[in-house]
């Protein structure tokens, strides 16, 4: 036998409901998340995420990939700035955060639409007539594709010391003396 509930205790369960219903939310999708354009070189370059109290964050760096010709698409670096002052009227970076934050502030829903956003804007600056093509972020360490640089040159390279050294020598001893 089932005994009938009273009003209250019925108001009680559904408060509770409503409230464990709020907290599974909250825990998806972070409204108290700052995310903002924040250039490092050129407008649309890179994205601040206050995600953390004090103004702390994550500043992503954005890249265009125009390797395909007629085709510009973003090139992710998943290893992003810390972000100091993102509160603030001067925000800036240092250092390094860490992947794992990387990973976490891509996977909410205002990140990775600000993130294409500011991409397909990079993209119409830097390749105006090339179709813009969006990829994913990488969402954890197996998705990371490290670009290898392009290889040296021989005129990238510094000179041998004491090569340069004995061309030096030869100048001067080559050169005529002078006379006051």
């Amino acid at each position: 036998m089932v005994l009938p509930q009273r009003p209250a205790q019925q108001l009680g369960g559904l408060a509770i409901s409503c409230v464990l219903l709020l907290l599974g939310a909250c825990e998806h999708n972070n409204p108290a998340m700052k995310v903002y354009p924040l250039s490092r070189r050129e407008p649309h370059d890179a994205l601040a995420v206050v995600n953390q109290p004090d103004g702390y964050g994550v500043h992503i760096w954005i890249d265009a990939d125009t390797r395909t010709p007629g085709v510009c698409k973003p090139r992710w670096n998943a290893d992003p700035a810390r972000l100091f002052n993102g509160n603030g009227s001067a925000p800036f970076s240092s250092g390094l955060a860490s992947r794992e934050e990387f990973f976490q502030v891509v996977n909410n829903g205002r990140v990775n639409k600000m993130l294409r956003r500011e991409s397909e804007a990079l993209c119409q600056t830097r390749a105006p007539t090339a179709s813009f093509e969006w990829v994913e972020p990488p969402r954890q360490d197996s998705e990371v594709v490290i670009e290898p640089l392009p290889p040296l040159d021989r005129a990238d390279l510094l000179p041998n010391p004491s090569a340069l050294r004995r061309e030096e020598q030869q100048m001067l001893q080559a050169e005529p003396a002078t006379t006051p």
